[in-house]
């Protein structure tokens, strides 16, 4: 074997330690996936889903529970996983998942990712207690949890409260990183990302700027490239780095939702115009 080859080798080894990979996707270059997280389309159902992915190209789903139920019957998740896989797409994680204090509760979720295949499960605990459970079946079943942050108020808006979790624990645990919320929370996402160094698992790929109405701060979503994130240092830091996992396009917006085509759209173009690469590439 050539020295270019084992290269080679050892390259898709490391991707495919962190998703599961679709045929189609063997001899993808390095560097930031585009994907999608399901709770974009959630006004539609599991199949109008499924054709909304392979209309805009998007081969990596982040699934939520109404598109797949962690806690359903066995049968029904293998007969969608069977529709993903026909259709050259892959359920490469599941969240923002629920989790608890009750060990076997948590064991569900991660028998349904092996069941899936997944390596990275999406959570955001809100007992700091969860953690000692949650790290034993990471270990248990080799599956990455990733830590969801909301805006500032919730567990993990700071995300000084996530390196805490992160210095303290298993190093499968890391992070999805909310570039939309952790920039309304009023930090600079390349920053962010920077200081997470390896542990960056995942990412939610939104964007929004804060307004003020009746005297409050509301965090708006807007199309992605057109808010207040520095994509432009984030994608910097992404390729200095040589992160390759998946960016998920995601919407908090009922409006973007009711209709998701045109940002999704904008998005993909967006993405291309930083990162020189289509969609599912």
């Amino acid at each position: 074997m050539t020295k270019f080859a084992v290269l080679r080798t050892a390259f898709f080894l490391a991707l495919g330690s962190l998703l599961p990979l679709p045929a189609s996707a063997a001899s993808a270059p390095a560097g930031p996936i585009l994907g999608l997280q399901s709770y974009t389309c959630r006004n539609m159902n599991f199949d109008q889903m499924v054709a909304f992915a392979v209309k805009h190209n998007l081969k990596y789903i982040e699934v939520i529970a109404a598109h797949i139920d962690p806690n359903g019957p066995r049968e029904e998740t293998l007969r969608k996983k069977a529709i993903l896989d026909k259709n050259g797409l892959a359920a490469y994680t599941f969240g923002v998942n629920k989790t608890s204090t009750d060990k076997e509760a948590n064991r569900k979720l991660f028998e349904f990712a092996k069941l899936m295949g997944m390596k990275i499960v999406v959570v955001e605990p809100r007992d700091q207690a969860e953690w000692d459970n949650l790290e034993q079946l990471v270990k248990e079943y080799d599956i990455k949890l990733a830590i969801h942050n909301h805006n500032l108020g919730s567990v993990y808006g700071d995300p000084a409260t996530v390196k805490k979790v992160l210095a303290a624990r298993d190093r499968r645990i890391g992070v999805c990183l909310d570039v939309g919320w952790v920039t309304a929370a009023g930090f600079d996402a390349a920053k962010v990302f920077r200081e997470y160094g390896d542990r960056v698992y995942d990412m939610h790929f939104k964007d929004k700027v804060n307004e003020t109405a009746n005297g409050k701060t509301v965090a708006v979503d807007t199309e992605i490239g057109r808010g207040q994130a520095n994509y432009a240092g984030l994608f910097a830091e992404i390729k200095k780095s040589k992160w390759s996992g998946v960016m998920a396009i995601e919407t908090d917006s009922k409006a973007f939702a009711e209709d998701p085509n045109r940002l999704v759209s904008e998005a993909k173009a967006f993405f291309a115009s930083m990162t020189g690469k289509k969609s599912g590439k």
